[in-house]
């Protein structure tokens, strides 16, 4: 019954690398035929995060496997307006960087929509970029990603099915989407300019990608929803050649995962029984223990009932799989044996690592329950997986050196030192351009201001300065929003950390909603570590379980939770006292994507909200609790 929902032809790939493997060598085919053939082939390619993996395989072919680009001509969507093609944000420098510089395709065949078109120019260079693209024969394949709100290229909501090249404006939600790339929203764009709904659906083929858990809504409204201006993805379901190329994460919208009882039969997992139930309770706001057959009944959960018993004995099943799950105890409850809890007894102490991609992610994540594991007296290390020095803006850096020279003199200390850095940043920032690379020294400025928060806060809840471990992971030392790839380098850091520590319990982030990208790329990089050491059955991670927090981005679905840790109002109060000691993060966050609240905010709210969650299916009623999810390796 799957194809009564998808109403667009979908691959669901394991990761975004398989996916784009996929996609590149459909293109490379292509490309060497058209060559046999004689004919130029004329690609449409899209920029953004998404397409990044895909053109780093297309590189990757062209320098090991010797696909030629040489009979290859692009058009590229679009581009912002107004914006100069050496801009660090412009597309043209985008895709010279992702793609062009390392290719050898011929410049003469490159077309990139130009953002500094005069104004009274533009309908005129629009028409002609129509042309250009009916004159090349027409695009073969068109790359393309979709936006939060559905938009393909720049076409926002409300865009007509009949839309040529043009310049058209960018909602907010688009420019708080885009604003990553920027020092802040205002600097982002207002206008772009774009190719159309109907530009686009000329193309002989289309392949859209969509990776990551926050384009999984989206992608479920394009694939099963109705044509409507409203979402301009949904344009694609009226194209005869279109694939949809997915990751786990992006496809878990879709009917088939998420309500999987109504496309066929099943298999009753008791995670799926609880998914099951738990979205019927909550879409009819009630107590699990309130939940009747008729319910059951009306929302296609006929066949749970003929497989797995009484109505009764369903919703006790649920409430009390999600009862075991609240505990006081993280680290196992060291003075009895618990039927049924998240975490086993023995060793009563237990040494624990926490790894932080950022230096706060720890206090914003799991602050309640970091504290618990102190105060119950185990051995917790913490390992702050990158510096995060991007994210320390210019004035607090001024400032903190201008204590820095007033501390000196105060102390009648020799501040040549500390006047020259003052001198050479105040220099440096006074004269920076917007997205220019920091200097070194401002780097190692930037990150001695996260370190040093993040031991403040350390300290404050309790562990010692050996439990503390900078890893600097060198992908990350770039200076720039974007980052090197990882590489064994960063790996092997872990393994060493891991090794020396012997924890029986680790807990990391799986929040990869971040706008960089680095929770994502510091959960790789632990994983290889661990199925490492796992592989040569080393004896650091004998005992030892993997428990996932999320942070400032998202939370688990409450079916996805093994552990949940409660929190009193006082102890809400401690955990964002901890959060305050960042303070570099706090008033004016840098690159905190589309959301406007705090972090200190989005945490209590995250953590409220579960609480309320777990009161309103009838469960025991908290200020707050920390979600987790056991996770194998």
């Amino acid at each position: 019954m799957i194809d009564a929902f998808e109403k667009i032809p979908i691959v669901i790939h394991p990761n975004n690398k398989q996916a784009s493997k996929t996609v590149a060598r459909t293109i490379a085919a292509l490309i060497q035929l058209r060559a046999k053939e004689g004919k130029q082939c004329v690609l449409g390619l899209a920029t953004g995060s998404t397409p990044k993996t895909l053109y780093a395989e297309l590189v990757r072919l062209h320098r090991e496997e010797g696909l030629s680009f040489k009979n290859v001509t692009t058009f590229n969507l679009d581009e912002y307006y107004p914006m100069k093609p050496d801009a660090a944000q412009s597309y043209h420098r985008f895709m010279n960087t992702c793609l062009f510089a390392h290719v050898d395709i011929d410049p003469k065949n490159i077309h990139i929509p130009d953002g500094t078109i005069a104004k009274q120019d533009i309908n005129q260079y629009a028409k002609s970029y129509e042309q250009a693209i009916d004159d090349a024969g027409g695009i073969d394949i068109q790359i393309l990603g979709i936006g939060l709100n559905g938009h393909i290229g720049f076409n926002e909501p409300g865009t007509s099915r009949n839309s040529i090249t043009r310049i058209a404006a960018l909602e907010n939600s688009t420019r708080l989407a885009n604003a990553y790339e920027f020092e802040n929203i205002a600097q982002v764009p207002r206008l772009s300019l774009t190719m159309g709904i109907s530009s686009i659906l000329k193309a002989k083929r289309i392949e859209i990608l969509a990776f990551g858990p926050n384009k999984a809504d989206i992608v479920a409204k394009t694939i099963e929803g109705q044509v409507s201006d409203n979402l301009p993805a949904t344009f694609l379901q009226e194209h005869a050649n279109v694939f949809f190329h997915l990751d786990e994460a992006s496809s878990q919208g879709l009917t088939r995962f998420k309500s999987p009882w109504l496309t066929g039969e099943i298999e009753w997992t008791e995670k799926l029984i609880r998914k099951a139930v738990c979205t019927m309770a909550m879409e009819f706001k009630k107590p699990l223990l309130m939940l009747t057959r008729d319910d059951y009944f009306s929302h296609g959960l006929a066949d749970l009932l003929e497989k797995h018993g009484l109505v009764s004995e369903v919703n006790l099943r649920v409430f009390n799989g999600l009862r075991d799950t609240i505990t006081g105890w993280p680290g196992g409850k060291s003075t009895e044996d618990v039927p049924r809890h998240p975490e086993r007894r023995y060793p009563e102490k237990k040494r624990i690592l926490i790894f932080s991609p950022h230096p706060d992610d720890d206090i914003i994540s799991m602050g309640g329950t970091f504290m618990r594991l102190v105060q119950q007296g185990h051995e917790v290390h913490v390992a702050y997986q990158t510096s995060g020095n991007i994210a320390v803006s210019d004035e607090f850096v001024m400032r903190q050196i201008d204590f820095a020279v007033e501390f000196d003199g105060f102390f009648e200390i020799d501040k040549s030192h500390a006047g020259k850095i003052w001198n050479n940043a105040a220099e440096f920032i006074k004269s920076k351009t917007p997205n220019q690379k920091d200097t070194q020294e401002i780097r190692s400025i930037k990150g001695m201001i996260r370190r040093t928060e993040a031991r403040a806060t350390c300290r404050y809840v309790g562990i010692n300065d050996e439990q503390f471990h900078f890893m600097n992971l060198p992908f990350y030392e770039t200076g720039l929003i974007e980052k090197n790839p990882p590489t064994d380098a960063d790996v092997q850091l872990h393994i060493d950390l891991i090794k020396k520590i012997k924890p029986h319990q680790i807990f990391a982030a799986g929040d990869f909603a971040d706008p960089h990208g680095t929770h994502k790329v510091c959960f790789d990089v632990m994983m290889l570590a661990l199925k490492k050491l796992k592989f040569d059955n080393d004896p650091s991670i004998a005992d030892c379980n993997l428990w996932l927090y999320r942070g400032a981005w998202a939370e688990w679905d409450i079916w996805d939770i093994d552990m949940s840790i409660p929190m009193s109002p006082d102890q809400v109060l401690q955990k964002r006292n901890g959060i305050f000691i960042h303070q570099s993060q706090k008033d004016g966050v840098v690159f905190q994507g589309s959301d406007s609240r705090e972090f200190w905010q989005r945490a209590e709210d995250r953590n409220a909200s579960t609480a309320q969650l777990f009161d309103c299916l009838g469960l025991p009623q908290y200020s707050a609790l920390e979600a987790f999810m056991r996770f194998s390796y």
